[in-house]
């Protein structure tokens, strides 16, 4: 079967955001991959209610394509509740997000009958990123404007990081790497508005580029990862003693941080975005001094793909179940830190049952002080990491048996599909 799978023709879907500007590259693209290489190609195009599709425009392109150019459009996405004067960049990842779905059902369609080896996106529709992982497709963002925007955009999260105002209130030019330097107000509009959905999402895609690299260059288990899951929250006292423990330890992290609150630890959930910009919590010079041996990004980041990277070697956790399972899928050990709902019981089964976290110790006024989380840190990335690692293995192994054909989770997976098939 695999086999077959692999003599078919490789094929290449393209998802280009709303825009005449946005196609017609991504055409030129396409054919080429078509005419030089005999690669086989399905656009994807979102649309919106407001608008008829195809357009005019699109037919007088689209219509001229190579018979082995498929095209398909979504279904109309409603963006009747943006404001009137909402930025076009806005609407435009507006439409790309809520099609993401019908992008999924498509993808189902078209995976089932061809060798698809790509998705190809462009800036705007970095959203669709995840679905083409949830595929097992390679993801690809085609980007056919100059290198000075490019530079811009790799270095952004940098920029974000030196300026708290709005890039058209800075007072001099800013320096782009490798170009001329730029008054703010002469940026590309997607910068225009920082809190904007639209610059969110950029800075988040390129954060995640750069952190990718820094973490490709870290040695094997080296670097403790920190996250508190989307709905996790710390408060502002936690947040500057667990910053200032981190610091003590002297070993690598990478540190997904989000805004504190000092009301609740449950602040954040259902909540994809910090209110406040988080790196202001941290204590005066944290970042400067921990530049060579840590990196930290705002808000989110791909758990699964980090813990899955040979340089991770630890996970400080709030020990939610989803987490616990994706460590023990990659045998990561822990540090458990547990903040609501079962999560205190978690942490005991995995510390005094199982044996494969520390978790620090708490004070009497509900903090855990920095000195104790250095101990953890080196704990787990040093010497006790060994033993914890090694159980940690252990238990990698029976969970892959148990996901295997014949595995425990196979079978009970299959009862309960039979008994609702035969029902």
């Amino acid at each position: 079967m695999e086999e077959t799978y692999k003599s078919l023709p490789a094929h290449v879907i393209i998802l280009p955001s709303p825009g005449m500007g946005h196609l017609i590259p991504l055409t030129e693209f396409a054919k080429r991959l078509v005419h030089n290489h005999g690669i086989s190609v399905t656009f994807i195009i979102p649309t919106e209610s407001t608008t008829s599709s195809p357009s005019e425009a699109q037919k007088s392109v689209l219509d001229f394509l190579p018979g082995s150019i498929n095209c398909i459009f979504l279904p109309p996405v409603n963006l009747s509740d943006l404001p009137n004067d909402v930025p076009i960049g806005s609407r435009i990842v507006s439409t790309v997000t809520r099609s993401l779905s019908s992008l999924s059902d498509s993808l189902k369609i078209i995976t089932s009958g061809h060798r698809v080896v790509a998705l190809v996106v462009d800036i705007f529709g970095t959203s669709a990123l995840d679905v083409a992982n949830e595929f097992n497709i390679t993801p690809y963002i085609f980007f056919p404007s100059t290198a000075m925007c490019l530079s811009l955009y790799y270095h952004l999260p940098t920029i974000d990081q030196v300026y708290s105002c709005e890039y058209i209130d800075v007072p001099h030019p800013i320096q782009i790497p490798g170009c001329v330097p730029i008054w703010g107000t002469d940026l590309m509009n997607p910068l225009e508005d920082r809190k904007s959905e639209v610059y969110k999402r950029l800075l988040q895609y390129w954060e995640g580029l750069i952190w990718l690299q820094w973490l490709d260059n870290q040695p094997l288990c080296s670097v403790l990862f920190i996250s508190f899951g989307s709905a996790g929250t710390l408060s502002s006292e936690q947040l500057t003693e667990l910053a200032l423990g981190l610091e003590m330890s002297e070993h690598k992290f990478l540190w997904v941080l989000r805004s504190p609150n000092d009301k609740s630890a449950e602040a954040n959930y259902l909540k994809s975005e910090t209110a406040a910009d988080p790196f202001e919590f941290l204590p005066k010079g944290f970042l400067d001094r921990t530049k060579m041996s840590g990196f930290v990004v705002s808000s989110w980041a791909p758990q699964v793909q980090i813990l899955s990277h040979e340089s991770t070697g630890g996970f400080l956790t709030r020990c939610g179940w989803n987490s616990i399972l994706e460590s023990v899928i990659h045998g990561v050990p822990l540090i458990a830190w547990p903040l609501f709902a079962e999560q205190k019981m978690n942490a005991v089964m995995l510390t005094d049952d199982l044996k494969v976290a520390l978790r620090p110790r708490v004070n009497n006024n509900g903090i855990i002080r920095r000195d104790e989380i250095s101990r953890c840190v080196k704990g787990v990335m040093g010497g006790e990491g060994h033993k914890l690692r090694s159980r940690m293995g252990d238990l990698k192994g029976a969970a892959a048996s148990s996901l295997s054909e014949g595995g425990s989770s196979c079978k009970s997976l299959a009862e309960v599909a039979n008994k609702w098939k035969n029902h």
